[in-house]
C-alpha cells in the first residue's frame, strides 16, 4: 500500500515537473535575460542527468546485453577476449578535437600527429540483429593535417599466460565505412628488452572479418612475455567515419607440420 502510494506520488510529481518546463518553454522568447540565463543553468544541470541516466538505461534495456562475451570461436581456442570498448560502457562516452595520447576507457588510446585536431569519437549502442557485441566506436575525421592515426589497444595480462611461438592469434572485426579506407593491424609483443611485431591489412570487402597473426615467424622468447598490445592502423583517414562495431581477439596452437 505505501508502495503504491509512493508511485503515484511521484508521477503526479514527474507530471508537474514536465508540465512547468513545458510552460517555460513556451515562455521563453518572453522571460527577462536574467531569468532566462537562470533557467538555462537549470535547464542544462537537469538535461545532463537525464542524458546520463538514458545512456545507461538504454544500454541495460537494448540488445546484446552489456558484458556479453558471445563471440564466434575457431575450433580449439585456448583464450579469447572481447575488448572493453566493445563490451561494456567507459566513463566518457566521447569526446571531439580529440588531442594525441587521448585515453578511451581503460584499454585504448589514440594517437595522431595533427597541429589542429578535427577528430571525434563516441561510443554508440550496438542494435543490429547481426550484432555480438554491445557497443561500438565510431570514429569521424574532418580534415586531417598529420601523417598518422591510430588506435593502440592495450590486451589484459592473462594474454601473456603460455604465448608461445605455436600460437595463431585471431583478431575478428566488424567495421563499417563512410568510404574506402585502408586499415592496418599490428600485432605486438613485448619480451624482455626486445619486441617483436607481426603486420596484417584488414580486409573489408570480405563477408569474413579476421586477420591472424602467426607467431611462429617471430624471435619470440616465450618465458619472457611482459605486454601485449594492438595497434589499428588508418591510412589516409580525411573525411571518414569509421565505425568499428565489434573488436575480439582469440588464440589457438598451430597444427604440427
Amino acid at each position: 500500500m505505501l508502495r503504491r502510494l509512493r508511485n503515484q506520488i511521484e508521477k503526479r510529481f514527474n507530471t508537474l515537473s514536465i508540465r512547468r518546463w513545458a510552460r517555460r518553454a513556451n515562455m521563453a522568447e518572453s522571460l527577462s535575460l536574467r531569468a532566462l540565463r537562470r533557467l538555462r543553468g537549470q535547464a542544462r544541470a537537469l538535461r545532463w542527468e537525464i542524458d546520463r541516466f538514458l545512456f545507461v538505461a538504454d544500454g541495460r534495456l537494448a540488445l546484446p546485453l552489456i558484458g556479453s562475451n558471445a563471440m564466434q570461436l575457431p575450433l580449439y581456442t585456448d583464450w579469447s577476449y572481447r575488448l572493453e570498448l566493445w563490451r561494456g560502457p567507459i566513463t566518457r562516452q566521447g569526446a571531439s578535437a580529440v588531442p594525441s595520447k587521448t585515453e578511451i576507457g581503460s584499454e585504448a588510446t589514440l594517437y595522431h600527429d595533427c597541429q589542429i585536431s578535427e577528430l571525434t569519437y563516441r561510443q554508440v549502442r550496438n542494435s543490429s540483429e547481426e550484432d555480438l557485441a554491445p557497443f561500438g566506436l565510431r570514429l569521424e575525421v574532418f580534415r586531417f593535417d598529420g601523417s598518422f592515426l591510430s588506435l593502440s589497444i592495450e590486451l589484459p595480462e592473462d594474454a601473456c599466460d603460455g604465448l608461445s611461438r605455436r600460437h595463431l592469434v585471431r583478431l575478428d572485426y566488424t567495421v563499417d565505412l563512410e568510404k574506402e579506407l585502408e586499415i592496418f593491424a599490428r600485432f605486438n609483443v613485448k619480451h624482455g628488452p626486445n619486441m617483436e611485431q607481426v603486420v596484417r591489412e584488414l580486409p573489408l570487402h570480405t563477408d569474413e572479418g579476421y586477420v591472424e597473426f602467426d607467431l611462429a615467424y617471430t624471435k619470440l622468447n616465450e618465458k619472457r612475455v611482459e605486454k601485449i598490445w594492438i595497434d589499428l592502423i588508418f591510412e589516409g583517414p580525411e573525411m571518414n567515419q569509421v565505425f568499428i562495431r565489434d573488436l575480439t581477439l582469440s588464440r589457438r596452437p598451430r597444427a604440427e607440420l
